[in-house]
């Protein structure tokens, strides 16, 4: 029996990361020397999850991971910090990412292997426990995931990343993509019409929406809580905030600067986790 408080949960893919603090990235034949390096599962569905939990006291990650090392302590690590994970365990490798963080804290992101896709077990209905979720973000699954999503979820929040799920006429609650990616902006041109609001977000400046009514507006930036140190999970905190607080109820306008607030203070933690924004601090 699911608890009075609103309930989450991502369908979405993990990668195993290892991050590599670095002054500066390299340049053509130059070597630079790491200060710092550890390792994580994240990408964009496993730290959407996290956050999720964060904010809820609980969520629920619907993904996919590979038979081996990686994955198997991808699904350790994620419920360690509070994710229920709903994985398939396919005969591939997990992917894996490299991420350099120089001393502005910018992060390049180097993806090794195929994404892997939530799809679930032969003969299971893998999405039974989204059913009554109050909100879903949706960053990587296909086409009959997506819909299970929208059946199951009061608000249904996905990345254009998600790309050959979406074009089918699922109706979307919200469409999120970085205005500085032109994958994403390419793919958000072809689905935006399906979605009731189109969220581009442009860093330090904020960022703009488009209803389908027409009506635009935009929201400024939250100020970070302390010293940035790193951007890595930053924009995933963003979403996994948006898709919170319109599930929760929020108009807009709210719901966009709570998720900058979860943006902002992920930038002032190493990595994706140590500096998330808690249901605590709302």
């Amino acid at each position: 029996m699911r608890s009075s408080r609103p309930t989450f949960a991502v369908v979405g893919h993990v990668e195993w990361v290892q991050f590599a603090r670095v002054p500066h990235v390299p340049s053509a034949g130059e070597v630079v020397h790491a200060a710092q390096e550890f390792e994580e599962p994240a990408g964009g569905g496993a730290v959407a999850a996290v956050q999720l939990a964060r904010l809820a006291g609980h969520a629920a990650l619907f993904t996919a991971l590979g038979d081996d090392e990686h994955g198997r302590r991808s699904a350790i690590r994620l419920a360690e910090l509070g994710v229920e994970v709903h994985a398939s365990v396919v005969p591939a490798p997990t992917r894996r990412a490299f991420t350099l963080i120089d001393d502005a804290g910018e992060r390049t992101i180097t993806t090794i292997g195929a994404r892997l896709e939530p799809a679930g077990r032969p003969g299971e209905d893998p999405w039974r426990e989204l059913t009554g979720m109050d909100g879903v973000y949706f960053t990587a699954g296909g086409e009959a995931a997506l819909q299970a999503a929208r059946a199951a979820a009061g608000v249904l929040v996905a990345s254009p990343r998600a790309r050959g799920a979406l074009g089918h006429g699922v109706r979307l609650d919200a469409l999120v993509l970085s205005g500085e990616d032109e994958i994403e902006r390419r793919e958000a041109a072809r689905v935006e019409r399906e979605a009731d609001v189109v969220v581009q977000t442009e860093g330090e400046r904020g960022g703009s929406y488009r209803l389908s009514s027409g009506a635009t507006g935009r929201w400024a930036a939250a100020r970070p809580p302390g010293p940035p140190v790193d951007a890595y999970g930053c924009g995933d905190s963003f979403v996994a905030g948006l898709t919170y607080g319109l599930g929760s109820g929020l108009a807009i306008e709210d719901a966009l600067a709570l998720a900058a607030r979860c943006g902002a203070a992920c930038r002032t933690g190493r990595g994706p986790y140590e500096r998330q924004l808690s249901g605590a601090e709302l």
